[in-house]
């Protein structure tokens, strides 16, 4: 509209995510990004600090990806993946079963991280069904977050996103993440809930809960209750779409644990933000609960973009850039100035926990959140204006970078987190 700018434009037709109309500020209108980069119609600058949702990992407009895309879109656009197969799927499938959990074996392709947990949560509904045991309960974490479609939604424990639906979701049973100082406790809880015999499957995002406030939790605490789970019959499902492809130190959270999960959900830095492509890898045995002379226990679940050719290029793209000697240098560059960071602000008096793992860095302020109003916009408008797009998530302020950051922009992000905490 002549006149209009993108920011007054969008105000006419548009309905954005976890956006509530009434009170929200106009939303920012962006116009080109690059590298590490968003700029907005004005010219103004912003450092990507959370990779978009920890998508872009290897950077926006990342070279070797998109001209994947474009080879990729020259040869095969697209066809349907019921009845079909093609040379990039076949390929991924390939090359990330040398990255999986050895455990790994089979791969469905969904559209994004809510249908990948989706998927894994029929698959392990049905894995029971298909063998006479009627299994009607998940288990699943306090403030857990796996998306928003219903299955996954169920799975999550925010009742902010959750409210509205409570009535409507699958019987989950909750228990706290595992600590060094409760495990006793949770161990007791979990064996409590066991004892029915009627969980499927127990769902969980691996070391560090995303949503909740990038909360960590222990490695051997975790290990235990997928043990526990496990000789109970119960299918874990490690939801990594956040924690995957290296953002915890290792390609995959999962890999820190002796015990690895039945079932595995992907996607966000999967393509590096440049498709919407998710995959829901799970074990030889799980697939084989679904081969039978009956037709009607094979998985009759589909999406009409599965396996999309340009994703899967993506994604192929992005696996060769993953261990690259220059990925991880960065990666281990990250990981170590976030690591002097929390060291040099853990005792600052606004400041009640910082902590890191990989290239994630979370901090809990210390402040009274009546005074501050609302807090969450007041942070993230202090970051905006200094050009660092963080998202805060409630009194929790974190960083989730992409890897090309360059040492500067790092430093940036780092230092306006600096002047925020001597502001308050």
């Amino acid at each position: 509209m002549k006149g209009k700018n993108l920011s007054e434009r969008d105000q006419k037709h548009l309905w954005h995510p976890l956006t509530q109309h009434k009170t929200a500020a106009t939303p920012v209108g962006i116009v080109k990004a690059e590298g590490a980069l968003f700029w907005d119609e004005a010219g103004n600058s912003y450092i990507d600090g959370i990779a978009s949702w920890y998508t872009a990992m290897y950077g926006h407009g990342n070279e070797a990806i998109t001209r994947a895309l474009t080879e990729q879109m020259k040869q095969l656009d697209f066809v349907m993946f019921s009845g079909f197969t093609h040379e990039p799927a076949v390929k991924l499938s390939e090359e990330l079963m040398a990255l999986l959990p050895r455990n790994q074996a089979k791969i469905f392709f969904n559209d994004n991280g809510s249908t990948a947990v989706e998927a894994a949560i029929k698959m392990a509904l049905q894995y029971h069904y298909n063998q006479h045991d009627k299994r009607d309960t998940l288990i699943a974490f306090e403030d857990g977050f796996h998306g928003d479609t219903f299955g996954a939604m169920s799975a999550s424990g925010l009742s902010v996103y959750n409210g509205p639906f409570e009535d409507f979701l699958l019987k989950v049973e909750r228990i706290p993440v595992p600590q060094r100082e409760n495990m006793e406790e949770v161990l007791s809880q979990l064996n409590s809930i066991l004892s029915g015999n009627k969980c499927a499957a127990f769902v969980f995002e691996p070391l560090v809960q995303g949503a909740a406030g990038m909360k960590f939790h222990s490695a051997e605490g975790l290990d235990l209750l997928i043990q526990k789970c496990q000789e109970n019959g119960v299918l874990c499902i490690a939801d990594e779409v956040m924690t995957g492809f290296g953002k915890t130190g290792k390609n995959f959270a999962s890999e820190n644990l002796l015990h690895q999960p039945d079932i595995l959900c992907l996607s966000k830095a999967l393509t590096a933000g440049m498709f919407p492509l998710s995959i829901t890898s799970c074990t030889q045995e799980v697939f084989n609960a679904f081969l039978s002379e009956e037709v009607s226990k094979g998985f009759f679940h589909a999406h009409t973009y599965s396996a999309h050719p340009l994703g899967c290029a993506a994604a192929l793209a992005g696996l060769q850039l993953l261990n690259s000697p220059e990925i991880l240098e960065r990666r281990s560059y990250i990981a170590s100035a976030h690591k002097t960071f929390v060291s040099k602000i853990s005792n600052h008096p606004k400041v009640s926990n910082a902590r890191s793992i990989g290239v994630i860095l979370a901090i809990d302020l210390k402040v009274e959140t009546e005074r501050y109003g609302n807090l969450r916009d007041r942070l993230y408008n202090f970051f905006m204006v200094r050009g660092v797009l963080l998202r805060p998530l409630g009194n929790t302020i974190y960083a989730l970078p992409p890897y090309i950051i360059s040492n500067a922009q790092l430093q940036r992000i780092h230092d306006a987190i600096n002047e925020l905490l001597d502001s308050l």
